[in-house]
């Protein structure tokens, strides 16, 4: 693994550097966190060729100081998409978990140049649920995950800074409300959306709608909750490699 700061976002990167003929894939953290949680869906991506690479978003962790106050999820896009082109990447594949999906599915609709594929794992905020509603899943969900995902999660929350994840809390329940049902009708490349069989956040009516905006697929991995790419990353791994290759999923 090589890390760096590029366009002000800092970047972990994993396999052959791109290049013609290397699949591209950038992995997209959720709200407060880090890229350190797709590490190990990134190895196992590497492992197959893929030139993968995990910023931490614009106000995030080690990216802290790229934005002055938390970014809405338009701004975070943008900043997302100038980080893409600063690195000359091409068309990517885009892997989103949770809030992380609501950025995708913004960069996608304003820069589609720029996205080949997306992959939403978990993806959140659903529209029309309360902020109440949504913590609820979201502390129902924390039994369900792994204690090394707990841990690292609080560590980045406490690295982002509490206030900063409450005001980004707040920028996607407006983005959830406004606008991430139109962006993701604006989706127009191959989507996968994958739902841990035990995800309290993502409800399997939601994914299902997600797909259908995305004119997209969907699939369940067993035995994962919300962040089944740090509790599954194989099965994902797998799926993605499936889906990439155009076979059933």
């Amino acid at each position: 693994m090589d890390q760096a700061t590029e366009a002000g976002l800092f970047t972990r990167r994993f396999g052959p550097p791109p290049g013609e003929g290397t699949r591209t894939v950038v992995l997209v953290h959720g709200l407060g966190l880090s890229g350190r949680y797709f590490v190990p869906l990134a190895r196992r991506l590497a492992a197959g060729g893929a030139s993968v690479l995990v910023p931490d978003l614009p106000g995030n962790a080690r990216s802290r100081a790229a934005a002055r106050r938390a970014p809405a999820v338009g701004q975070a896009a943008d900043a997302l998409a100038r980080w893409h082109e600063h690195l000359s990447l091409g068309p990517s594949l885009f892997v989103a978990n949770s809030v992380g999906a609501q950025v995708v599915a913004a960069c996608a609709a304003r820069h589609p140049h720029l996205v080949s594929g997306t992959v939403l794992v978990g993806p959140a905020l659903e529209p029309g649920a309360s902020a109440l509603r949504l913590f609820g899943r979201l502390v129902a969900d924390a039994p369900r995950e792994t204690f090394s995902l707990l841990v690292l999660a609080a560590t980045d929350y406490l690295l982002t800074g509490l206030p900063r994840c409450a005001a980004s809390f707040r920028h996607a329940l407006r983005d959830a409300a406004e606008s991430f049902e139109g962006n993701l009708g604006d989706v127009h490349v191959p989507t996968l959306v994958v739902r841990g069989a035990g995800d309290t956040i993502a409800s399997g009516a939601w994914v299902r709608r997600v797909a259908a905006l995305t004119g997209g697929r969907t699939a369940e991995i067993p035995d994962a909750a919300h962040a089944a790419h740090y509790t599954a990353p194989d099965a994902l791994s797998a799926l993605i490699d499936e889906f990439t290759a155009g076979e059933p999923v």
